[in-house]
């Protein structure tokens, strides 16, 4: 890994900063690297029950380093498409560990969200967003096509019009119509970002492990499965989680009317 992107793990919550804060924190190929080694690494990583993904300083990703970009455009047309097809391809990966990791993922919004930076955003189960924070998908603006997942997410998050609107036409929305669309889970005020953020991952790193990352898998899938198969894959996991020593638990502090203590075996 490299200062492209830190990494910070605390009593479960692995925080993980987008580091170019005076570039917007673009995504430049050292970031793509650090990004690609990290996130695997961390979906496998059983001390990790929570994951954080925030910008350091104003912003969250401002998208692609544009002037990486400019400086390949006097090149071959098929040495571009070769360029861009591999640097897209080899970021796979982490969107594909993002939505499969066992731990759930918090995005922690402020200032600009665009392009690959809100493919990422949409990547996360959950999104905290400060009320600065502004968003576009912004790939038609040069002329090209969404990745890192945002023509999966976006029509399946707010609906095939409304998704056909913010992409083809790129234009920017702010934070309320985020949470209005369904992009944000919960909008707060900026200076409460981190501690917001904060105590959200910590409810979930306080959480019963097992069953928060069958569920998160349960409704991911639901997406594709068939109404049976979903029934079958519902009684599957939760006859796993019965097993579990959280359940039991969780069943006896219910009981016993006090809080659950969930990990501790």
């Amino acid at each position: 890994m490299n200062d492209s992107l830190l990494l910070e793990v605390r009593d479960g919550i692995a925080t993980l900063t987008l580091n170019r804060p005076a570039a917007l924190n673009a995504l430049d190929g050292s970031m793509k690297d650090a990004l690609v080694e990290t996130v695997p690494a961390i979906e496998s990583d059983p001390k990790v029950r929570v994951v954080v993904i925030r910008g350091a300083g104003d912003h969250f990703m401002a998208g692609g380093d544009l002037k990486g970009f400019h400086g390949r455009l006097d090149q071959d047309p098929e040495v571009k498409r070769r360029h861009f097809a591999q640097t897209i391809n080899r970021l796979h990966p982490v969107i594909v560990s993002l939505r499969r990791m066992p731990q759930p993922v918090i995005a922690s919004v402020s200032g600009a969200a665009a392009g690959f930076g809100l493919s990422l955003m949409m990547a996360a189960d959950l999104v905290v967003a400060g009320d600065n924070a502004s968003f576009t998908l912004a790939y038609c603006r040069i002329g090209t096509s969404p990745d890192g997942g945002g023509s999966f997410h976006l029509p399946r998050i707010v609906g095939l019009r409304k998704a056909m609107e913010i992409a083809l036409l790129g234009d920017s929305f702010d934070a309320e119509t985020a949470a209005r669309l369904g992009l944000v889970n919960f909008l707060v005020p900026a200076a409460k970002l981190e501690a917001e953020t904060a105590k959200l991952a910590a409810r979930l790193a306080a959480g019963p492990a097992e069953a928060l990352a069958r569920t998160k898998a349960l409704l991911r899938q639901s997406l594709d499965n068939g109404f049976e198969a979903q029934l079958q894959a519902e009684a599957d996991n939760f006859a796993a989680c019965a097993a579990s020593a959280d359940f039991a638990e969780g069943v006896r502090a219910f009981v016993e009317k006090r809080k659950p203590r969930f990990g501790q075996s």
